[in-house]
This record gives C-alpha cells, structure tokens and sequence, in this order.
C-alpha cells in the first residue's frame, strides 16, 4: 500500500474527532535524534495530536532524544527505554535473526506491547514496525508504516492480532481522543469513550 493510501485508509477507519493538541518543533526533533521521523507519523501528530485509540493503544508524542522524559510512566523516551532493554534480553521472530535495529518507540498498549520503528533505515517512509508482545514476550516484524499498520489492525488484515487484546481489531470505525479532548469529556462528568455520565469522572479534574 502507498503511503498517501495508507494515510486515505486510516483517516477512514479513524475521523479525526478534534484539532490536534500536539505542537512539534520538528527541527528539533531531527537534531536531537540525527534523523527526520515519519511522514506518517509526523502527519498523525499534526491532524490528530499524541493520544488514544478505544482506551488501549497510546500514540506516543515526540520526544527530543536526551531532554526531560514528559512523563514518568509513559512517552517516547521511557517505552523506546523499555523496548531496548527488551530487544537484549527477548526473543524474536525468524525474520528477525541477527538484525540490531534502532529502535524509536512510537507506541504502547494496555496489554504492555510495545510498537516501535526500526529507525537504522536512511529513509523513514521505509521504516518498518516492530512489536514487542507481551503474551509470549517475541518480538516481530511488520515491513509497512504506522499508518498501514493502524489501518491494517481495524480491517483485521493482517495473519493475526499482533496485539495482546482484539481492542482494535477489526473495529469500524474507530475512536481516536487526544489528550486534551479526553480529558475536556471527563471535566464534564462523562465518560471519555462511551459519552454517558459518569460519576467518576470528576475525581480527574485538576
């Protein structure tokens, strides 16, 4: 799949709900790491912003490589962290014997899977995915880019769920809620993914 339908084919299965939230210097970004990211992913953070797709999988945001981690817990910089301590202590799929990637994390589910590139390509259109599975702890490969792959994983068109849960599988359309508008719905007492009320959802507000 081309890469513009690759993008068609998310936005699809995916209608942006809201403006992204996500301001990215991107300079920045190709000095700290010594590298350009995705078109894709650049395009997702630009329409849609860093975020959550159905309450499981996180969209990271960028990160300049040697700055402050934004969050403790989570982002790009800990989960590629995570994923390189992975990477030397995990087994991999057969396609992936010998390889010795440079692995950026671009992003992490409920289920503990990690999602990353392999970023030791000189053109990032081209970097493949690579999944950590937390079921079996394997890693494996996937030659598409985020964006295909995301597409891929709503219409079920890959051999298998690669993700520990069948959250986004096969599921039309999709919901996608960057961070601001998540927590916009829970400030008004509802539930951010099913939009009734919820009593809860004050216990969240700053």
């Amino acid at each position: 799949m081309s890469e513009a339908g690759a993008w068609e084919a998310l936005v699809r299965l995916m209608p942006p709900t809201t403006e992204s939230d996500t301001s990215v210097d991107w300079d920045v970004m190709r000095d700290a790491w010594g590298k350009e990211f995705p078109p894709d992913y650049r395009r997702f953070i630009e329409v849609y912003g860093a975020g959550t797709i159905e309450d499981y999988l996180v969209v990271l945001g960028p990160e300049p490589k040697g700055g402050r981690p934004k969050a403790e817990l989570s982002g790009m910089l800990h989960e590629t962290a995570n994923a390189e301590s992975a990477w030397a202590r995990e087994p991999k799929a057969r396609e992936l014997a010998g390889a010795a990637p440079e692995l950026i994390a671009w992003g992490a589910d409920a289920s503990s899977d990690i999602l990353c590139w392999d970023a030791s390509g000189d053109d990032p259109s081209t970097w493949p995915v690579l999944l950590r599975s937390r079921d079996d702890n394997l890693w494996r490969r996937y030659d598409c880019g985020m964006a295909e792959f995301l597409s891929r994983m709503l219409r079920a068109d890959l051999d298998e769920n690669p993700l520990g849960d069948l959250a986004l599988w096969g599921v039309q359309p999709a919901t996608f809620l960057n961070e601001r508008e998540e927590q916009r719905r829970l400030k008004q007492g509802l539930d951010p993914w099913t939009g009734e009320p919820d009593p809860y959802a004050g216990m969240y507000d700053d």
